[in-house]
């Protein structure tokens, strides 16, 4: 059996509206599985209990599991969200040729 080019696989799914919104979908709840994933690990890795972390950050519980669950946290939670465990937040552009740190406040 022969193998599709990917591009030839990729220009079926973009002629498909449906079949385009379905692998949009799909892969955007994969990155927010991750970062769920990720949030949650560092958390736990820092030994610190949602509660623990709530007080921190002057929220609720809830309010730390939903910044755990977020689609999209925005950059300046996710800075809170990092401080507030006790660590520092580095944002880096990576390109081929070079990686650029970004300065956040």
């Amino acid at each position: 059996m022969a193998k599709k080019k990917f591009d030839a696989l990729r220009a079926k799914i973009d002629a498909d509206p449906v079949r385009r919104a379905r692998v949009d979908a799909g892969k955007a709840e994969v990155l927010r599985e991750q970062l769920e994933m990720r949030l949650a690990e560092l958390r736990k890795l820092r030994d610190i209990t949602q509660s623990e972390l709530a007080e921190a950050l002057a929220t609720t519980q809830s309010g730390v599991s939903r910044i755990e669950h977020q689609d999209d946290v925005h950059l300046s939670t996710l800075l809170r969200y990092v401080h507030a465990l006790g660590g520092e937040l580095e944002v880096t552009a990576v390109f081929d040729d070079e990686r650029i740190p970004i300065g956040l406040l």
